[in-house]
């Protein structure tokens, strides 16, 4: 889309072939005696010493689920375990050179990462940051733990902390590392720069690339490593996290200090096999993983294939990929070659693979041979490995038992707190700016364009001499948005925006028209058509530290990033034990006249999942404030847009909509007409077809209708609603979702319990058809239609003298149309 860049036929149209580079395969050959020059004898025990740590505790935790018990301690461990055994190399390879500002991300596979990376950033802090970060972590409930008769230096207790702190994690223990919530599969510890596991194959594929862009977006030292697994290259997060990552606008568009590669590396930890799927020869046809980078960009990702049972190949490999992320020509593929003597889980019996083959792999055992290698050229002798082999069991033995004991390690008490959990779903935060600094703009905002051309609009739809104000001239309901969006930008240095055709085409709907001209591109700019890794790079970039404003251009395009609205974003917040914020608001547009596939209203699929808040206003005013309470918010909020209003003046609110920055609290409703004798509770643009609604009654039939517009779907106070039922006694609510399943019914349901004493009638339902959404001409007969709420009233609430019913709303009809699903 940018205009600088031409596309010229007669380039494009040339005869040529593409050509491809040539990609190292298990090039390391460097000898121990070389290796001499780069590593101390203390540097190669550590390796060992760090591998032999990784192999204990998980033969630990395999022993205790296939038999209960370790040493002749019993425990029952009915959670998950995925294990790694043989992939130690592959993971403290990969650690050794990183410091504590570089940020790993993981798989359902990771606790050897975790381990690693946490001796790594325990070797590399001075002991004063050290026992700072265990003291400060959840006020040291943990380090208490290990301190205790404990006798040592700070980095060997440091090790007992980490130790302790990620087996209490998989133990759901409250003293974990995020206070059992997250488990085995999704345990991280941030000040050490273990960012979330994640249990969904491929999860971090494109949530790694997110916190690439926080750190190059902000400035922030280190780079970022996605650890995931080869079945993980035929998931969707993971070639849309690649596409994400490797975009020619780094180079092309970003400018200055921005410009150039992320510092990401993708790390394929290649053990060959999907559960039971083997990825090379069966359920992929790549033959080498490595291959994949050379079909992404002309540097070809700058893959290479590395021999993961050797760790002194995988360090080589990563410090010359450091080298290149350093250089700004990232990201980099690893195909790093491991193998998992393991099972896929300890139930798994490996029934899709020989005996000979994992017993082929045993015996290249990279913990063994490594000893050997160190034992071979008088690096150690054979007592003092063993001695390390000895310590790694003793610490492990000491660790178990800390972490079983019910007394010093319990669980959270959600019989004596039964809300706990529940306070850990959001963070309701408030914050002007996730960081200091000054916000990187173009030009001062009173000089934006729009930002002068909107001083000039009528605010109210209505003029001062009561006549309606022309479109022209009309301070819109998009106009609210763009307000709330660009004093953010100016106040807060980290928040950045993207989706499709957010930049120079205004967004698609004109909501972002004029913020070109402010934000740089780092700031504000064009996405693949990858709805996934939309949602993926925010939920990375948010959880690292920044503000994001993420564009899902159609409602029904959520299903293309429906792990990441309803899987991810969600629940990091309360997996880390509410340490991790998530301040990333999803824009999502709900469509009208494109039918089927771009018109549907899906926000009762995102109410229903527990960690989102839920916004749809549909006025200026409480557009405007709305977005100004989810900007200034630190939870992860999905903002919907109707296309149908974007138009809309604000008609309810006399002054108009305010100049001057205000928020609306999030998760209260407003009613919008007084009214006596019904109530109408709308959501979204339905609330226009309910004052119709409300005036038809009134001019009609003499019934007063008091309209209120929930505005949010979660939170939602019902307090207004109760009181308005009250003094009503009835209730209709309505929205453009389809009615079965609709969140309008979850509202009825609550009305009926908390009301029902105060109720005439039954509440009732007018939601859209559950149809597919037919075309702009017979929308009408699709989306609730004033008629359609007036013969429901009468129908079903209260008779309406004089009515004659256009559509049937009789219970038999209700029956008939349920036992057809339509």
């Amino acid at each position: 889309m940018p205009k600088n860049q031409i596309i010229d036929p007669n380039e494009i149209r040339k005869p040529s072939f593409i050509e491809f580079g040539r990609i190292p395969v298990n090039q390391y050959n460097r000898s121990i005696e070389e290796e001499k020059t780069r590593f101390s004898t203390g540097d190669f025990l550590r390796i060992y010493h760090d591998m032999v740590i990784i192999r204990e505790f998980e033969s630990m935790l395999n022993l205790i689920k296939t038999t209960s018990e370790y040493h002749g301690i019993p425990y029952n461990h009915p959670g998950p375990a995925h294990l790694s055994i043989g992939q130690e190399a592959s993971a403290v390879g990969m650690a050794y050179t990183l410091d504590p500002d570089d940020h790993i991300f993981g798989s359902h596979r990771s606790h050897g990462e975790i381990l690693a990376k946490g001796l790594s950033a325990i070797n590399k802090l001075d002991e004063e940051r050290l026992y700072s970060i265990m003291t400060n972590w959840f006020g040291g409930s943990a380090l208490r733990v290990v301190e205790k008769g404990f006798h040592g230096s700070v980095s060997e207790l440091a090790v007992h902390f980490l130790l302790y702190g990620a087996l209490a994690e998989i133990f759901a223990r409250e003293n974990g590392f995020n206070k059992g919530l997250g488990g085995s599969m999704h345990a991280f510890f941030t000040p050490f720069g273990i960012y979330p596991n994640n249990a969904i194959v491929g999860g971090s594929g494109d949530i790694s690339v997110g916190a690439a862009l926080y750190k190059k977006i902000n400035r922030k030292p280190g780079l970022v490593v996605c650890n995931i697994g080869d079945a993980s290259m035929g998931c969707g997060p993971v070639w849309e996290g690649i596409c994400f990552a490797t975009m020619d606008q780094y180079k092309t568009l970003w400018e200055g200090d921005y410009k150039g590669g992320l510092p990401l590396i993708f790390n394929f930890m290649n053990n060959m096999y999907g559960m039971g799927g083997q990825t090379a020869g069966e359920t992929m046809g790549y033959g080498m993983l490595a291959r994949i980078g050379a079909g992404v960009n002309p540097e070809m990702m700058h893959a290479e294939r590395v021999d993961g049972y050797n760790p002194l190949a995988v360090i080589d490999a990563f410090r010359r990929k450091r080298e290149i992320i350093s250089e700004k020509k990232g990201p980099v593929l690893l195909d790093t070659v491991t193998y998992r003597i393991s099972g896929h889980s300890p139930s798994d019996a490996s029934s899709y693979r020989s005996r000979e083959e994992v017993e082929a792999w045993q015996k290249e055992d990279s913990i063994v041979a490594f000893g050997n290698l160190l034992a071979g050229s008088g690096i150690a002798g054979p007592e003092q490995l063993e001695e390390i082999r000895n310590n790694a069991s003793d610490l492990t033995e000491h660790i178990l038992r800390l972490a079983i004991d019910d007394d010093i390690s319990p669980r959270i008490d959600l019989r004596e707190d039964p809300d706990a959990l529940g306070r850990m779903m959001f963070s309701n935060g408030s914050e002007d700016r996730m960081d200091e600094g000054v916000a990187d703009v173009l030009i001062p905002l009173e000089e934006n364009p729009r930002v002068k051309s909107l001083k000039n609009k009528e605010r109210y739809y209505k003029d001062r001499e009561g006549n309606p104000v022309s479109k022209a001239r009309l301070f819109q309901l998009r106009d609210g948005i763009f307000e709330a969006v660009i004093d953010r930008f100016y106040r807060d240095p980290t928040l950045a925006a993207w989706g499709e055709e957010n930049r120079d085409w205004g967004g698609a709907f004109a909501v972002y028209r004029g913020l070109t001209e402010s934000l740089p591109y780092h700031r504000l700019f064009n996405s693949p058509i990858s709805e996934g890794a939309i949602v993926g790079t925010a939920i990375g970039y948010g959880m690292c530290g920044g503000r994001v404003l993420a564009e899902i251009m159609y409602c029904d395009f959520l299903g293309r990033s429906g792990d990441e609205v309803f899987n991810q974003l969600p629940k990091w917040q309360a997996m880390s034990g509410n340490i991790i914020r998530m301040p990333v608001i999803i824009r999502v547009s709900v469509g009208s006249k494109y039918g089927a596939q771009h018109s549907q209203d899906w926000s009762s699929l995102v109410a229903h999942i527990p960690g989102l808040k839920v916004i749809f206003p549909a006025t200026p005013y409480d557009a405007k404030g709305l977005m100004n309470s989810a900007l200034q918010g630190t939870d992860p909020v999905i903002f919907f847009e109707s296309q149908r209003i974007y138009d809309m003046g604000e008609m309810f609110r006399e002054g108009g909509v305010p100049e001057e920055y205000y928020e609306i609290p999030i998760g209260e409703p407003d009613i919008k007409r007084e009214g006596d004798d019904i109530t109408i509770l709308s959501v979204g643009a339905t609330l226009y077809q309910a004052i119709k609604t409300a005036e038809i009654l009134q001019s009609g039939y003499g019934v007063s209708a008091e309209v209120i517009d929930a505005r949010t779907l979660v939170p939602f106070n019902y307090e207004p609603v109760i009181q308005s039922v009250k003094k009503t006694g009835r209730i209709l609510l309505t929205s453009d979702a389809s009615a079965r399943g609709s969140f309008m019914k979850e509202m009825a349901q609550t009305v009926t319990e908390l009301a029902f004493d105060y109720l005439d009638a039954p509440p009732v339902v007018v939601g859209s058809r559950n149809w597919i959404i037919p075309a702009f001409e017979m929308e009408e007969f699709f989306f609730p239609q004033p008629d359609w709420m007036i013969d429901a009233i009468n129908e079903r609430i209260m008779p309406l003298s004089g009515h004659r019913a256009k559509s049937d709303f009789s219970a038999g009809r209700s029956i008939k149309l349920n036992k057809e699903g339509v």
